[in-house]
């Protein structure tokens, strides 16, 4: 029997209906019931300033607490420019400082990337987990989740629309559940 886990799910892309925003609130319908998703808006952050570290905006700070108190992360982002999307590195590089505490710190992860294109966001995926192992986030390996073809992923009621899509998708949030399980620090308090 898995524990249970608060999950913080971060979406690269600040479009209301993205693709990604769509995968995450599906994601968030399928989890597994040990887990408890909640995505956590990056949008109104502030650029990340050194400068500030003393002193972080408001929501700087709020943003920060947030991932503090969860067990787990999720990131589902698109790729920009063969990366992650500037506006979710920022808020890695807001957790992440002032150096020596980060809220990220030994946080499960793991990556879903989607993409209208063929190659799913894998530049996008690979990327982000180069951030990840300087953050001792230690990131799902299997299954691999660079979903391409996004326009045909989702009915109109937003859930997947194919079952192999589906399938897919509960075989990654199951695999992350035991991810969890085996490299999370403390159980959720609810």
């Amino acid at each position: 029997m898995s524990q249970e886990w608060n999950v913080a799910v971060l979406v690269g892309s600040l479009r209301k209906d993205s693709y990604n925003r769509k995968m995450a609130n599906a994601l968030c319908r399928m989890a597994p019931p040990s887990l408890h998703c909640q995505i956590v808006e990056i949008r109104d952050l502030p650029l990340y300033n050194q400068d500030d570290d003393a002193h972080p905006p408001a929501a700087s700070v709020a943003f920060k607490a947030r991932i503090e108190k969860v067990q787990a992360v999720l990131f589902v982002t698109p790729e920009y420019n063969r990366s992650v999307p500037g506006v979710l590195k920022n808020a890695i590089d807001i957790a992440s400082r002032p150096y020596g505490k980060s809220a990220w710190n030994g946080k499960p992860c793991a990556i879903v990337s989607v993409s209208p294109g063929a190659i799913g966001g894998f530049g996008a995926n690979h990327a982000l987990r180069q951030s990840l192992v300087f953050l001792n986030m230690p990131a799902l390996q299997q299954p691999e989740a660079y979903i391409g073809g996004a326009a045909e992923l989702f009915d109109a009621q937003g859930n997947f629309a194919k079952d192999s899509t589906r399938e897919l998708m509960k075989k990654f949030m199951d695999a992350f559940v035991i991810w969890i399980d085996h490299n999370a620090t403390a159980p959720a308090t609810r």
